[in-house]
């Protein structure tokens, strides 16, 4: 008689459950990712999937945007009302926009590169092929996804009159959305743009302000797409910045602490003078790289020198016969 014999996933639930039980792991901390399981216990993508899947339909576990799948607080339930959740093979009704919101979720949690058409239809609790039945593959998924955060995008119960308050909030409200979503400027080049309802609305609003300023149309739209691409070139270091904490460990200032040596080094060589004059008059704290901040700095200089470009526009309307 063929003993029984543990599926892998379940082998991974059982360990995790363990670390948890014995204080390894306390609530807050952090899960290891698809990934790292994959890794640590040898098995495919979808396996170690499938197991965070049944860790978080029972309670054990939640996902927290852009940290990740981490332990939940403890419940006053005991530990058998929390394994009853339904099996993640089990069928369940679905949707085209349920796949999407599946989709948005594990990208939100642990980026894009840990998507696929069979991680969706594990965090579903369905069938491997079920989400094929609305979506006809991960790009597809990728474009309906964008979409839909896209439509997330606030608009103001009155669109401001002046074109500069009218951009600026355009801008914000776009970077806001890339810092609640960084995997949506990975989606694709400035140069192949995604050509969405959603996205095309807010390119109408931004667009829109640039109208009746002397601007001609190519102008216009460089406008338009220089202020994304300024808020698509920060945030894309959003995600990196996740994926570089998930691959190392340390955080961007921790990674920062094991360069000291490094930098001291190369201020110290003389090499690089101006660089080591304006490092150095950062005092003690040293320079702080804030993203936020640097939209900010990008933001006021796009739209000051575009403040130059529209009352030269207006200056020479006057002088023209």
């Amino acid at each position: 008689m063929t003993a029984h014999r543990t599926p892998p996933y379940q082998r991974i639930v059982n360990d995790i459950r363990q670390r948890i039980a014995e204080g390894e792991l306390a609530p807050g901390d952090r899960i290891p990712s698809t990934r790292q399981i994959a890794r640590e216990w040898n098995v495919a993508l979808a396996t170690a999937t499938k197991a965070l899947t049944v860790l978080r339909q029972e309670g054990t576990v939640h996902t927290r945007a852009r940290v990740g799948t981490v332990v939940a607080p403890v419940r006053e339930a005991s530990g058998a009302a929390r394994h009853t959740a339904k099996a993640p093979g089990a069928e369940r009704e679905l949707s085209r926009d349920g796949v999407v919101r599946a989709a948005i979720a594990i990208a939100d949690a642990e980026g894009l590169a840990a998507l696929s058409m069979r991680s969706v239809a594990a965090r579903l609790g369905t069938a491997a092929m079920s989400p094929y039945r609305y979506v006809n593959g991960k790009d597809n998924l990728v474009l309906l996804m964008a979409d839909t955060v896209f439509g997330e995008l606030p608009r103001p119960a009155e669109d401001p009159a002046d074109w500069r308050a009218r951009l600026e909030a355009g801008a914000r409200a776009m970077w806001a959305l890339h810092r609640k979503h960084p995997w949506l400027a990975q989606t694709g080049p400035l140069t192949r743009p995604l050509l969405l309802p959603n996205m095309l609305a807010y390119s109408e609003w931004m667009l829109s302000a640039l109208d009746g300023h002397g601007l001609d149309p190519a102008t216009m739209l460089d406008i338009n797409v220089l202020l994304y691409a300024h808020v698509q070139g920060l945030a894309v270091h959003l995600e990196r910045e996740a994926q570089a904490q998930g691959a190392t460990g340390l955080s961007d200032e921790q990674w920062l602490d094991t360069q000291t040596a490094v930098l001291t080094r190369l201020i110290a060589s003389g090499a690089y003078p101006t660089f080591a004059r304006v490092v150095e008059g950062c005092g003690p704290a040293g320079y702080d790289l804030d993203l936020d901040a640097l939209f900010e700095l990008g933001l006021r200089s796009h739209l000051d020198g575009l403040s130059l470009l529209i009352e030269a526009g207006r200056t020479n309307r006057r002088l023209t016969p």
